[in-house]
């Protein structure tokens, strides 16, 4: 790749104050006009102005000093490969403040960033457009010329001229809205003046939506905004939010500063959401729920996405990081805090034991790749940008926070919060500056403990030893650097500053002592702990790291899960522990197998929800042998006790959970190939299919995945039947994800072909092709072979985005020979995919790990899995 010049930031002579800023789209013509008159300061003279523009043609750009003549600029020299403009001026601007003034025009682009616009079908079946924003990380300059950086904060004043049957809406209310003069048909909307802000936060958007309205307790004006004709399918949402708004101005002890929040619901939309100030945009399924037709986990969904963006509105909007480097604190932060939002708002959905399946134990995996990187890295050019919202800045962020939580009490963190949102609001800040914050609250050494999670990349893994001395247990602890290919043993390892907690059977929920291991090695004694009682490292698994027991300790624990004193997050994180040593090689998979074979008796969803996931990577991986049938079988008698004590139907008195569980074991269940579940599932689709039964919302996914992996081409037709008469989103998502199942190879080529088409929105595409590429060997080679075939569509697409990143992560990523590392690698650098560099580096690594994986262990599998079932001589 061509080697870009060093990335500078935009200097600082001239600064904004506040931008008056009026936009008119063409929702036919998808181009848009656009007046800038910004208030600004210039520092030193200078007869230039450097600002941040893309995709935008100034037409007139003037200075008018004040009380001074207008002076007209000269040039304006692009400089498109840095997203910049010069503005030159014919004399030097004075020291002082001035107004800027450009006309400009710009186009409704179909990227899905900047001012776009998103396609949607009106109730009658018009195919129609809005117009809409998304703008982090780096592209507010393709609306208008800006200074768009994070730190460069200033108030806007919105105008958007609007057709008049069409919803304008901004961060702020609208204070005037009044007919243009030139044109009948147009409205103008003018909007309040924000407070100072970053112009990543900004946003607006033109269409057609309906909402529904509530007050929170603290008297601010929500409403949820849905396509028209679904206003219902906002209420949930709303809920979560009225009741999320006052949760946070107590956790924080500061009041939400806006007089509103709008969340709306965007058909074509690249993230989950974006949390601009006061104008909250989603994609549909992270927002909207129909009481009959979503099911559990999309609830749950929606919940943690809206706990999260209304987090951002603290911590992030009014406090905003000083650079994006730093951004893994806005993001690593709101996603730890919308866990604890959820736990408020629905204890019932034991979200914290879900937390570490989701988050922390992902981010343990990414983080033991030698191509993962620090959760603070130093970035310059957008495409550097765009790579690090990733899991490391997200859950690993989220996962030290929690640790960091922890290690403080809840009270000193929030005394801590309140300082730092005080200290720094309508400001930027550091990672140094909340540790500060933190540090004083409680008095712990925050920035050293802290610095050695962020500053360098992975984790340790404590190897932990045992001996009895009369009536005390002697525990010997030590730690080294964990990588997934095995321990590290070079020179320089490096190590952390590792709060660590110690259980016992005596009270496995009750941490019995803590430690700070600030070195290499540490002796810890248990006084009063006889020989009997199992010692627990990690109770609660917030420590952020892996462990390695010895094999007695091991051995007594392991009760513990088959008699279910240990707790379930401990459950699952032994277990999921035990895994990744497995594949690091440091125990063999058979161990795991067995450790496996223990959970028959377990009731929770969670501890089961990451059981299956590992069985997943592991059916994946044996795809490559000729005893992929053994594992299925493994599978099939793993799970079948507790499908049969679950049953199809819900029963009353059930909960979240059960129907989560439910659907995971039946779909897990029919993707093996458990005949009784396979002949249950299509019947109840054909009576779905025929109108006669509806499948209720938490049975769809299993069943259709089901029918589907063994199903034919009436079966793919029927499917895709639905699909087109689905009114729901989360209902064409749902079909979309599981498309890839179907085995015969001609089928699998039909489901690629459809990724593509009109019927699948874009942002959409990525999860039918990841469908196709996780099913089975056939499907991931020919999604990868199709992922080729199509590179220049499906980049030109998702241009940079962080979509194009996991889109080459879910097709690449399963596949387990060597070679197929080399061809992956040099696929992308004859096409390059500037931000998705790591991404295919952290993808090679993960073939050639498969691939070692499997010479090293399948042997042993094979022969545990056929002595298993052998009869006893």
């Amino acid at each position: 790749m061509p080697e870009r010049r060093p990335f500078v930031r935009l200097p600082t002579d001239v600064f904004p104050v506040n931008y008056g800023l009026c936009l008119k789209p063409d929702l036919i013509d998808f181009t848009f006009e656009g007046k800038l008159e910004a208030l600004v300061e210039v520092t030193q003279a200078t007869n230039q102005i450097v600002m941040n523009c893309a995709d935008i043609d100034i037409i007139t750009a003037s200075f008018v000093p004040q009380g001074a003549e207008e002076i007209n600029a000269t040039g304006f020299n692009y400089q498109n490969e840095d997203e910049k403009v010069t503005l030159s001026f014919p004399s030097p601007l004075q020291k002082g403040s001035g107004m800027l003034k450009i006309d400009f025009v710009g186009e409704l682009n179909d990227k899905m960033k900047g001012f776009y616009r998103s396609k949607y079908t009106t109730p009658s079946g018009e195919v129609r457009y809005a117009a809409v924003t998304q703008f982090e990380a780096t592209d507010a300059r393709r609306a208008f010329p800006c200074w768009d950086e994070p730190a460069i904060k200033a108030t806007f004043d919105i105008t958007l001229i609007v057709p008049k049957d069409r919803v304008g809406l901004s961060n702020m209310n609208v204070i005037d809205h009044k007919p243009y003069p030139e044109d009948a048909n147009l409205v103008e909307v003018k909007f309040a003046t924000t407070p100072i802000m970053s112009t990543y936060l900004v946003a607006f958007v033109i269409g057609e939506y309906d909402y529904v309205e509530s007050q929170s307790s603290d008297g601010i004006t929500v409403r949820v905004y849905t396509p028209v004709g679904k206003a219902e399918q906002g209420k949930f949402a709303l809920e979560v939010a009225t009741k999320t708004l006052p949760f946070y101005k107590d956790y924080f002890s500061v009041p939400y500063p806006l007089p509103k929040i709008d969340l709306i619901a965007i058909a074509d939309f690249a993230a989950g959401a974006m949390e601009n100030w006061g104008l909250v945009t989603y994609r549909e399924t992270a927002l909207l729920i129909d009481p009959k037709n979503s099911c559990s986990s999309s609830r749950q969904w929606v919940a943690l996405v809206v706990g999260h963006e209304l987090a951002h509105q603290w911590f992030g909007n009014l406090v905003t990081m000083e650079w994006w480097t730093h951004l893994w604190l806005n993001e690593g932060f709101a996603s730890w805090i919308e866990y604890l939002c959820v736990d408020h708002c629905f204890p019932e959905y034991d979200i914290w034991t879900q937390f570490v399946s989701a988050d922390y134990t992902r981010a343990l995996d990414l983080d033991a790749l030698d191509n993962s990187h620090p959760i603070e890295v130093n970035v310059g050019h957008p495409s550097e940008v765009d790579e690090i919202f990733d899991a490391i800045s997200y859950s690993k962020g989220a996962s030290v926070i929690r640790m960091l939580h922890n290690y403080i009490g809840d009270e000193d963190f929030r005394k801590g919060m309140n300082a730092y949102l005080l200290k720094f609001q309508h400001k930027n800040a550091s990672t140094e500056d909340l540790w500060d914050c933190l540090e004083q609250a409680s008095g712990k050494p925050i920035a050293a403990v802290m610095g050695s999670w962020t500053k360098q990349m992975g984790f340790p893994i404590i190897v932990v030893d045992e001996e009895q001395q009369g009536d005390n247990r002697v525990l010997k602890i030590s730690q080294k650097k964990f990588c997934a290919s095995g321990p590290h043993n070079g020179e320089d390892c490096p190590t952390w500053m590792v709060p660590i907690s110690i259980c016992t059977s005596e009270d496995p929920k009750c941490t019995k002592l803590k430690v700070l291991l600030d070195r290499p090695d540490t002796t810890i004694t248990l006084n009063g702990i006889g020989p009997e009682p199992w010692v627990k490292i990690n109770p609660g698994t917030v420590g952020f790291y892996r462990i390695q027991y010895s094999s007695s300790m091991l051995e007594s624990l392991l009760p513990g899960i088959r008699d279910l004193s240990l707790q379930p997050v401990d459950r699952l994180g032994l277990q999921n522990d035990l895994f990744s040593l497995s594949r690091a090689g440091m125990i063999s998979t058979v161990e795991v197998l067995k450790l496996m074979e223990a959970f028959v008796n377990e009731p929770n969803y969670t501890v089961w929800s990451d059981l299956s996931c590992n069985l997943g990577v592991l059916s994946s991986l044996l795809s490559h042998t000729d005893f992929h049938e053994e594992i299925q079988e493994f599978i099939r008698d793993l799970f079948t006790p507790i499908g049969l004590q679950l049953g199809w139907d819900s029963k009353p008195g059930e909960g979240h959970l059960d129907a989560l569980l439910r659907g995971l074991v039946l779909g897990k269940l029919g993707k093996a190939g458990h005949k009784a579940t396979l002949e249950e599932a299509r019947r109840r689709f054909k009576e779905h299919v025929e109108g006669k039964q509806i499948l209720p919302a938490d049975l769809r996914s299993p069943v259709y995945l089901t029918v589907l992996k063994h199903g034919d081409s009436g079966t793919l037709d029927t499917m895709l039947k639905l699909h087109k008469q689905a009114d729901m989103q989360e209902e064409k998502n749902r079909i979309e994800r599981v498309l890839g199942a179907i085995s015969a190879p001609d089928l699998i080529q039909k489901v690629l072909t459809f990724a593509l088409s009109e019927d699948v929105r874009p942002q959409d595409t990525v999860s039918v092709i990841a469908g196709v590429a996780g099913s089975s060997k056939q499907g991931r080679k020919a999604a990868w072979k199709f992922v080729r075939d199509n590179w220049e569509e499906l980049y030109n697409r998702y241009q940079g985005g962080f979509l194009i990143s996991r889109l080459i992560k879910l097709t690449v990523d399963g596949f387990a020979i060597d070679k197929m590392a080399a061809e992956v690698k040099s696929f992308f650098e004859s096409h390059p995919a500037p931000a998705a560099e790591r991404t295919v580096q952290q993808c090679c690594e993960n073939i050639l790990l498969n691939a070692a994986w499997l010479k090293r262990d399948a042997d042993d599998i094979h022969q545990y899995l056929l002595r298993r079932k052998a009869p006893p001589v």
